[in-house]
């Protein structure tokens, strides 16, 4: 049996960030991964989904640059092919870049799928090295990620029933999607479809679109993609649907109650992710998953399960964790610097920001006004639309900026729809996670003309100086 510090099982962004920090650390680290480097956010999610959301992008711009601005541009074709070369030569670039970050940090990668023998041990079980034993003399860290949520029922064949996975790498585009649930991977995608010009419906159970965020964000998401003629409907289900050679007959109930027909081209079935925990060994350590698949930490401040030396990160964690690539980042190095004998502090999950790539964008960080409320706080919001300054009028895709605020105190979220917001939350989440208050928002000076001035504006009204909203 071979020896080594620190055994990751899992190279996602969860699983690679906690190698690369253990071995700055100056720990020895094996890497068990089945597939490739970079997991799910690397290959099949953030990074290909983007880059085909950016090229979405630049096709509507050749729509508003004619309709709009006057510029008489058309839009001959998309060039399938050229697009996803480019989308791939973006993945591969990316690859390429974390293999080497671990070849050089000195993280040995094992090609293989692992399984835990014990609460310190190991066996790869697929690949070259399949029988090969490791021993964990720091740890064990758990970071298998996740897959996509099919339905009983429902069986995706890749072609017109298709997940998120399938729907990045069909060979060409429908010119009708039914998209079934209404998060932010559903949203993504309907928004990515009408770009490229397929007629759009967005079904979601829910009540609104984006549940889990702000109200307001979800009324002004919604109100954006209608305007951009995606047929969304909330309050609504799925009661059925058949393929055939011509496509997918689905049956749709409304939230009125009334039965809808849709024929379209390809059901995208995007209602979430479950834990990929098979063939990992649980039982062996002596772990086990709670109802909804996910391993639960006993000690949340160094994410370790019930059995002492066992991590786990990413797509496994239960929630107050967020199912983000960006979370699963600092729920690695909390666990490296944990393993290698530091104190970290815990992962601050209401200050880590979430955001929606469609077209308009949502970002956020921090609570909701119904979470600020239900929570006790003597609440005070401000809000005021992206147009209201001179930026957000020439994009002109609307949107809202909205702080939530204790009275006379810190900023407890900010919630942004529109264009760009992606690059504008960051500020926020430093005034959620330092707990600053307006008035210490109020005294930065946000540059002008720029879309995050707006924000700038709702704190100097929320610390009474406002120039343009009282």
């Amino acid at each position: 049996m071979h020896e080594t510090d620190v055994i990751v099982i899992g190279g996602g962004t969860g699983g690679y960030s906690t190698a690369l920090r253990a071995a700055a650390l100056g720990l020895e680290v094996v890497l068990a991964e089945r597939d490739l480097v970079g997991g799910t956010c690397l290959h099949r999610g953030c990074i290909p989904s983007k880059a085909m959301l950016h090229a979405a992008e630049l096709v509507d711009g050749i729509a508003e640059a004619r309709e709009r601005w006057g510029v008489k541009a058309t839009l001959d074709s998309i060039d399938w092919g050229a697009l996803t070369a480019t989308r791939d030569d973006i993945v591969s670039r990316n690859h390429r870049g974390v293999e080497g970050h671990l070849s050089h940090a000195g993280v040995r990668v094992v090609r293989g799928s692992a399984a835990l023998t014990d609460a310190r041990s190991v066996r790869v079980e697929s690949g070259a090295e399949a029988g090969t034993r490791w021993r964990a003399r720091r740890g064990i860290v758990l970071a298998t990620g996740s897959r996509p949520r099919t339905l009983p029922g429902l069986e995706p064949d890749g072609d017109r029933v298709v997940t998120s996975d399938d729907a990045l790498f069909a060979p060409g585009l429908p010119g009708a999607v039914l998209v079934l649930g209404g998060g932010a991977i559903g949203v993504e995608y309907a928004s990515l479809h009408r770009s490229m010009g397929a007629e759009v419906t967005l079904v979601e159970a829910a009540e609104r679109l984006l549940p889990l965020e702000d109200a307001e964000v979800s009324r002004h998401l919604t109100r954006g993609l209608k305007k951009r003629g995606i047929d969304v409907q909330t309050g609504a289900r799925l009661e059925g649907a058949r393929t055939a050679a011509d496509g997918v007959r689905a049956v749709v109930r409304t939230a009125r109650g009334e039965l809808r027909e849709l024929r379209t081209d390809r059901l995208l079935v995007a209602v979430g992710r479950v834990p990929v925990t098979d063939g990992l060994g649980l039982e062996a350590a002596g772990l086990s998953t709670d109802a909804r698949g996910f391993v639960v930490p006993a000690d949340w401040s160094r994410l370790e399960t019930a059995v002492p030396g066992v991590h786990v990160v990413g797509d496994l964690l239960p929630p107050p964790s967020l199912g983000l690539a960006h979370a699963s980042f600092a729920e690695g190095l909390l666990v490296a610097e944990t393993l290698a004998g530091l104190t970290p502090g815990p992962v601050d999950y209401a200050a880590v920001p979430r955001v929606t790539y469609s077209s308009p964008q949502t970002a956020s960080v921090g609570l909701s006004e119904a979470e600020a409320r239900e929570r006790g706080h003597a609440v005070r919001v401000n809000s005021m639309p992206l147009t209201a300054v001179a930026k957000g009028m020439v994009h002109g895709q609307g949107g809202v900026v909205k702080v939530v605020a204790e009275e006379g105190g810190r900023v407890l979220g900010v919630h942004l729809v529109g264009p760009h917001v992606s690059e504008m939350i960051a500020e926020s989440q430093l005034t959620v996670g330092w707990d600053a208050e307006a008035a210490d928002v109020a005294r930065h000076i946000h540059p002008h003309p720029t879309l995050s001035e707006a924000v700038g504006e709702v704190m100097l009204s929320l610390a009474g100086r406002g120039l343009h909203q009282q």
